[in-house]
């Protein structure tokens, strides 16, 4: 739910990317904070394993800009996507406004992005949300590996994409469709709170 202060007159907004282990939910962040100029962007923190995963999660405050007279500004988050770290993903969605799922496109990945979706949608609902009203866009990264590695398009959007969810192909190691996936869950986001401010919190 977003948080409103009116006394500053600011919007906070959460988004975490969510997905399985290795395939790309930090490199979005690193990228992301690597091209905003310092006015935009608060301090990125990191916690990973000597294996460079993320161990709970990566904080990036990221200035918006001013919405109908409010600051807005987003949150995002990563969470670990080892099975093990369960109750760590299900703290980190807590209170979450959207969702950006990044699904690792190598063909032998595709069972550890079914089971990351079914636990982005089993947590969502303990924790009191519905998982089809929540803000969500499909990233499938890592399309610049050879051909025969791939996961096609098609495949991934049969077996994950079943909510004609908006999706988008990114190479995050080289910023391809990082900004176009962050845009549009923005955008998302700022839909719901704008159609229901009353149930965010938000000034009407």
């Amino acid at each position: 739910m977003p948080v409103v202060n009116y006394q500053s007159r600011e919007i906070t907004c959460k988004i975490v990317y969510y997905g399985p282990g290795r395939s790309g939910k930090t490199t979005n962040l690193q990228h992301v904070y690597s091209q905003l100029p310092e006015d935009r962007k608060g301090k990125m923190v990191s916690l990973a394993t000597e294996t460079d995963r993320t161990l709970f999660f990566d904080f990036l405050p990221l200035d918006l800009g001013s919405i109908s007279g409010f600051a807005t500004r987003f949150q995002l988050y990563t969470v670990p996507g080892q099975v093990y770290y369960q109750a760590t993903r299900r703290l980190v969605l807590q209170g979450v406004d959207g969702v950006v799922f990044v699904a690792d496109s190598q063909r032998r990945q595709m069972a550890e992005n079914v089971e990351s979706f079914q636990d982005l949608h089993a947590n969502l609902a303990e924790l009191g949300f519905d998982p089809r009203t929540v803000p969500l866009v499909m990233q499938y990264n890592k399309r610049d590996l050879p051909e025969d590695e791939l996961i096609s398009i098609g495949e991934l959007e049969r077996v994950l994409n079943f909510r004609d969810l908006p999706s988008f192909s990114a190479v995050a190691v080289k910023g391809n469709g990082v900004f176009e996936t962050l845009r549009a869950i923005a955008s998302r986001v700022l839909a719901k709170l704008s159609t229901n401010p009353a149930s965010a919190g938000a000034p009407a």
